[in-house]
């Protein structure tokens, strides 16, 4: 039986459900549930940052989205389930590991076998292949190369690159550049330096949230062998990085504006300023050794990575908004 309500509730959150709930969901809600869909919304802002400047220049095609921005959330949602079976397998999300803390995790909780998981991320992923074979064939040039890149780090964020300190630059590099640029080249044919930098503030939002997020569960990493860049740099320079990250966020909007890239609009993100305060005092000091009192029990234990989520919805709303209202003033 269809369960909409489950489809709503999966593209909003996490949930932990128990076997009879499990068993008695639709494919689309077990599918859902079992890529994470919850976190795609990223990936759609980011496409739909690209089409808007397509868009802002004259250039936007529907048909050309649609199948970019569906692209690159399949891609994206095989990249999770991808991201579940390897650390699976080798043993990280084992023993009440973080990943298992905040979500289901349909291998190690039961919820599906190997079997039945290769055929979710079989047709996942050959969903993302057929719509990228078809924007190949509807535009050339560099969109092959850009599909090719995706293609390498879908395949390697797990294992390799999480391991060895790569993670992070490549969700930078993915949520920028190969998202928001890609998005923008497929649709007008031409790579854009604007929009690269213009991509860069948007990707570092994300960054800043993993970044937090590893540093969370540092101790967690550097035991079961991940060295993640937080891993490598140590508690304290983790999180002195995302303070530099977000503030370099705000430097790049006034160095845009400045240069007469884009206009006044951009600097609507300054609205925010007001929370850098607190928000760098977290990041100021060690992560609690305990739940604080009043915080929410179902976040913890992330503490990090939910400032640094937070920080991102709010200026991400601001930034979005300046550059709409700079293209409608165009």
């Amino acid at each position: 039986m269809i369960d909409v309500k489950m489809w709503g509730r999966a593209l909003a959150q996490m949930p932990k459900l128990s076997q009879s709930e499990w068993q008695a969901m639709d494919p689309v809600a077990k599918w859902l549930i079992a890529c994470r869909a919850s976190v795609l919304f990223m990936t759609f802002t980011a496409s739909a940052l690209g089409a808007l400047m397509a868009w802002r220049a004259g250039v936007f095609e529907l048909d050309l989205w649609l199948a970019t921005v569906l692209g690159l959330m399949f891609a994206h949602a095989t990249n999770n389930l991808l991201n579940d079976f390897t650390d699976s397998r080798r043993g990280i999300d084992k023993d009440n590991y973080y990943r298992n803390q905040y979500g289901v995790h349909v291998l190690e909780d039961g919820l599906m076998s190997e079997r039945q998981f290769w055929g979710y991320l079989g047709v996942t992923a050959g969903i993302a292949l057929l719509l990228g074979a078809w924007l190949i064939s509807q535009r050339s040039g560099l969109t092959l190369d850009l599909m090719l890149a995706g293609a390498f780090f879908v395949l390697f964020y797990t294992w390799p690159l999480k391991y060895y300190g790569l993670g992070e630059p490549a969700v930078l590099l993915v949520w920028g550049p190969l998202m928001v640029g890609g998005s923008y080249y497929v649709l007008a044919g031409h790579w854009s330096w604007d929009v690269t930098w213009l991509s860069l503030i948007f990707a570092l939002g994300p960054t800043t949230v993993l970044f937090g997020k590893h540093t969370d569960k540092l101790e967690a990493d550097r035991a079961k062998g991940v060295n993640t860049l937080p891993v490598i740099l140590g508690e304290k320079r983790s999180r002195h990085a995302v303070i530099a990250m977000i503030a370099a966020q705000y430097l790049l909007c006034l160095v845009l504006v400045a240069t007469g890239s884009f206009g006044w609009p951009l600097l609507l993100v300054f609205l925010n300023l007001h929370r850098l305060a607190p928000l760098f005092t977290v990041f100021a000091v060690p992560k609690p050794g305990a739940i604080p009192d009043g915080y929410p029990p179902e976040v913890w234990p992330l503490w990090f990575s939910a400032q640094a989520f937070r920080h991102t919805r709010q200026f991400t709303s601001l930034f979005l908004l300046g550059v709409i209202v700079d293209t409608l003033l165009l």
